[in-house]
């Protein structure tokens, strides 16, 4: 097993210093907000001419349980210590897995130990400081030669790029294709996540463009690719990003599951939350008029059209500071929690999930005295078989069954 150690001490998603002071919210009053699955801004419809991908949706587990919820027992088993991991994705169905580290490498898993070379090394095109980084891999859904990675260039600006596979355990530097690039205000907020839609779209998530209080404005301005989530079509010769949704201070972690997606949203001064919307474009997320369910910029703020969320945690709750959004599960090995999201936090380092059903987040859970607090909990991934993992700053983990 490879042993990459090394201290790292920022944090991914929120933890680098606010180029001004955080602002303080007015009030914490509850706005007259509904929930919406359109936003009040009408943003562009998205195209794509991909061919359409098989949906990354959870499907009946292959066995049943008669164990109930309450009486499951969850583990961690250590899989690798890292330098910083961030991500681990697979194909369904393959043994292997890809996981990421921030400083700009791609490392393959074959199930029992990480290979002692990387699949792939960009460290000289990333710039690794503070949340930036290499932050997100995507396999293409239906071409296994294809794969994606977002990350921060060496002047601190979000690209997305697609490359290729020259064996299935190398690839190669030299075939990126530059598919977005987007100008950064500031080094934080960068978002991260990038994924498949079921309709070959990729999906990439980013923040307001950093600061504090949404410095730039660009929370709620539809003619920037800033604050929310951008659709690209990564077939043909123009990749067309559009703005997808809007409202978004940093999308660190969303989740497709089929035709919904759950975003993990990281909050500023009070709340960390998690929207569960239809996967269809136009959702305004509320930021900043909106934090969590609660008006951020002013006493009587109008959330009239906007998203709220299904869960917001409040800071202090067991040392929440910003949210790390995970999976929804869909393994075998757990039957019991087929369809439960997972989520954590940075600084608190829990363990917690939920299930979404009637348009509300039911049967939550925190799993932490089980598990117990692994460090800083930087991201979530699923292999080939739907099993979860985590990872910190510094480790790999699964999340299995306790005795």
């Amino acid at each position: 097993m490879r042993r990459l150690l090394i201290p790292v001490l920022c944090l991914v998603a929120a933890c680098t210093v606010e180029p001004e002071p955080e602002p303080k919210p007015t009030t914490s009053t509850t706005p007259a907000v509904t929930t919406s699955t359109s936003a009040e801004t009408t943003l562009p419809e998205t195209t794509s001419t991909s061919a359409p991908a098989e949906a990354a949706t959870t499907s009946a587990p292959a066995i049943t349980s008669t164990l109930a919820l309450d009486e499951t027992v969850l583990a961690y088993q250590l899989v690798a210590d890292l330098n910083f991991p961030v991500q681990l994705t697979a194909r369904a169905g393959e043994a292997h897995s890809f996981v990421i580290t921030k400083e700009g490498r791609v490392w393959l898993y074959d199930g029992s130990a990480i290979a002692e070379a990387p699949v792939l090394d960009i460290l000289e095109r990333v710039r690794n400081d503070g949340e930036q980084g290499l932050l997100s891999m995507a396999l293409h859904p239906t071409d296994p030669a294809r794969f994606y990675l977002h990350y921060s260039d060496t002047s601190g600006d979000t690209v997305v790029s697609e490359f290729t596979f020259s064996t299935p355990e190398q690839a190669d530097p030299a075939s990126e294709r530059v598919l977005l690039e987007v100008d950064q205000p500031a080094g934080n907020h960068n978002g991260g996540m990038i994924q498949f839609a079921p309709d070959g779209s990729l999906i990439l998530g980013l923040g307001d463009g950093g600061g504090a209080g949404d410095s730039f404005q660009n929370g709620q301005k539809p003619d920037t690719l800033l604050g929310g989530l951008v659709s690209i079509d990564v077939e043909g010769a123009d990749p067309n990003p559009t703005k997808y949704a809007m409202g978004l201070r940093n999308p660190w972690r969303f989740w497709i599951d089929g035709e919904t997606i759950y975003i993990a949203d990281v909050g500023q001064n009070t709340y960390e939350e998690v929207s569960v919307v239809p996967l269809q474009p136009g959702h305004n997320f509320g930021w900043p008029i909106l934090e969590g369910m609660n008006c951020f910029t002013s006493s009587d703020c109008d959330g009239t059209g906007m998203v709220t969320p299904v869960l917001e945690v409040e800071h202090g709750d067991a040392g929440t500071c910003s949210i790390t959004g995970g999976p929804v599960y869909g393994g075998a090995s757990l039957p019991q929690l087929f369809g439960h999201y997972f989520y954590s936090d940075y600084c608190g380092g829990y363990l917690r999930s939920f299930r979404f059903a009637d348009g509300a987040a039911t049967e939550l859970r925190d799993w932490t005295e089980q598990v117990g607090v692994p460090g800083q909990v930087t991201g979530f991934g699923v292999d080939g078989a739907g099993e979860v993992y985590i990872t910190t700053s510094n480790q790999l983990l699964k999340v299995v069954a306790g005795r």
